[in-house]
C-alpha cells in the first residue's frame, strides 16, 4: 500500500504563486480533484478581524486558484465557500482578510452556505455510515443537517498552521467543522476530537475528492485560533490525506501528532496516516525536519479560553454547560464577542502583530489591493509599513455591531432556518 504523501515547500512572496502550483502537483491534487465536478475552496475565517496565522491568506487562495486555472480546471466549476457562526461575521471576515478581493478578481462564485443553500438530513446523505459515528448520534439524537451542495463536490480545505485551545492544533480536519455542522456546533465541544473524526468519515462519503492546502507563511502559537503569538515561518503544505497533513503540521510546531486525540483516533480507524514515520514527505525534506518548539495553547491561556475549558471539561461543566443547549445560550456568544472583539483585539492585538506585520508577508497583506503579480509571485511587496485600519477604537466600535449580530443570528432566537430537502 502506498504511503500517504504530504508536500512541503519553503516559500517567499516573490515565488509564492509558482510554489503553490508546484506544491499542489507534488501532492498529486490532479489525481484527487475531479475536473468534471464543482470544487469548493473551503476558506477558513477563524476571526473576522485580520490576525496573522488565523485565517486563509489572500496569497494562499490566489495561489490555489491560479494553479487550478493553469492546469486546465474550468473556473466556472470553482467557487469560494464560507460557513457562518454566531460569533464570526463571514462577510466582514472575507473583506478584512482580503479573500473576497481574490475571488472577485478571478470572477469566481462566492458561496455562503447559510444564505439560500439547501440542507439535507445527514441520514439521507450518508445512510448507514451514521452507525459508525463515534459521537454525533449522541450529540444530535434527532440527526443534523449538512449542505446538499457538498454531495458530489470536490472540496479543497484552506487552513493555516496554528494552535487551538480545544484540539492542541487545528488544520485540515477541523476546517470541515464549520461547513458540515449547523449553528449548534458548539454542542460538540466536549467531544471535539471524536467529532472531527466523524466529520472526516462524512467527507470521504459525500465528496468526489478531498484535498488540503495549508499556509504556514504566518503560523500561530499560544491560545489559538484567535489570540495567538504569530510567527513568520515561510512554509506551505498540501496533501490528499487530511490526517497526514495535520500530523506533519503538528510535528513542525513541536507537538507529538499521535498524542493529539483526533489524529490518533483517525489514524487508528484507518482514515489517514497520523504517524510521521509512515508519511512520505515530498518537496523540501529539510524544512519538514524543523521543530519550531511552540509552547502550545495551554501554557498561556487567555481568560476566555480558561473559562471555556472549565465549562466543557472542568468544575463549571455541571453548573453551566447545560445552559448552552437552551434559550439561555446567547450569553456565551455575547461573552465571546465582548472578550475577543471588544477587549482583546482593540487593545492587545496591535502589539502582538507588530513584528510579523513588518515582514515581507505583512507588507504584502497591507498592500495587497495594489500589488501586481508576475508568473512566480510578488517581487514587489511595497515599501509602506503595514498599518491596519480596523484596530484600536475603530475595532471596538465595530465590535458593538457584532454584539447585535450574535444575538440576531443566534439560532435560539432566529426564525431563519436552512431550506430542508429530502433525498
Amino acid at each position: 500500500m502506498a504511503k500517504s504523501r504530504v508536500a512541503l515547500l519553503r516559500t517567499s512572496p516573490a515565488t509564492v504563486l509558482a510554489d503553490y502550483h508546484e506544491l499542489m502537483n507534488l501532492a498529486g491534487y490532479q489525481d484527487v480533484v475531479a475536473r468534471d465536478a464543482d470544487t469548493a475552496l473551503k476558506i477558513n475565517i477563524s476571526w473576522h478581524f485580520f490576525y496573522p496565522g488565523s485565517s486563509t491568506t489572500p496569497w494562499q487562495l490566489d495561489g490555489v486558484i491560479r494553479a487550478m486555472k493553469r492546469d486546465g480546471y474550468d473556473p466556472a466549476l470553482i467557487h469560494g465557500c464560507h460557513n457562518r457562526t454566531v460569533v464570526i461575521d463571514a462577510h466582514l471576515g472575507e473583506r478584512e482578510n482580503k479573500q473576497v478581493h481574490v475571488t472577485d478578481a478571478h470572477g469566481l462564485r462566492n458561496v455562503h452556505l447559510y444564505e439560500g443553500e439547501d440542507w439535507i438530513s445527514i441520514r439521507d446523505a450518508v445512510g448507514d455510515l451514521t452507525k459508525r459515528f463515534l459521537c454525533l448520534n449522541d450529540v444530535y439524537p434527532k440527526g443534523f443537517m449538512i449542505p446538499r451542495r457538498f454531495i458530489g463536490e470536490n472540496i479543497i480545505h484552506l487552513p493555516t498552521v496554528k494552535a487551538h485551545i480545544f484540539t492542541t492544533m487545528t488544520g485540515a480536519m477541523k476546517n470541515a467543522f464549520g461547513g458540515l455542522l449547523n449553528e449548534h456546533r458548539h454542542w460538540t465541544h466536549p467531544v471535539i476530537h471524536e467529532t472531527l473524526v466523524d466529520l472526516l468519515m462524512i467527507q470521504k462519503k459525500i465528496h468526489r475528492g478531498v484535498f488540503a492546502v495549508m499556509d504556514g507563511t504566518f503560523a500561530g502559537d499560544g491560545p489559538g485560533p484567535r489570540c495567538m503569538v504569530p510567527h513568520v515561518k515561510n512554509v506551505i503544505l498540501a496533501s490528499a490525506d487530511q490526517v497526514a497533513i495535520d500530523a506533519v503540521a503538528a510535528k513542525l510546531m513541536g507537538f507529538d501528532p499521535l498524542s493529539i486525540k483526533f489524529i490518533r483516533l483517525a489514524h487508528d480507524l484507518g482514515l489517514g496516516c497520523g504517524d510521521p514515520r509512515e508519511i512520505e514527505i515530498v518537496g523540501d525534506t529539510e524544512a519538514a525536519r524543523e521543530n519550531w518548539h511552540f509552547t502550545g495553547p495551554f501554557k498561556k491561556m487567555t481568560f476566555a479560553s480558561r473559562m471555556q475549558h472549565k465549562i466543557y471539561w472542568g468544575p463549571l461543566k455541571g453548573p453551566i454547560e447545560w445552559s448552552l443547549k437552551t434559550v439561555l445560550a446567547p450569553w456565551a456568544y455575547l461573552a465571546s464577542v465582548v472578550y475577543h472583539d471588544s477587549f482583546w483585539y482593540p487593545f492587545l492585538a496591535k502589539t502582538q502583530m507588530e513584528q510579523v506585520l513588518a515582514s515581507d508577508w505583512g507588507r504584502l497583506f497591507r498592500n495587497w489591493e495594489t500589488m501586481e503579480a508576475d508568473a512566480r509571485g510578488y517581487a514587489d511587496v511595497g515599501a509602506q509599513a503595514p498599518e491596519l485600519q480596523l484596530t484600536g477604537w475603530k475595532a471596538f466600535r465595530k465590535s458593538l455591531g457584532l454584539l447585535v449580530m450574535c444575538v440576531r443570528e443566534a439560532p435560539e432566537f432566529s426564525n431563519r432556518h436552512r431550506k430542508v430537502v429530502s433525498s
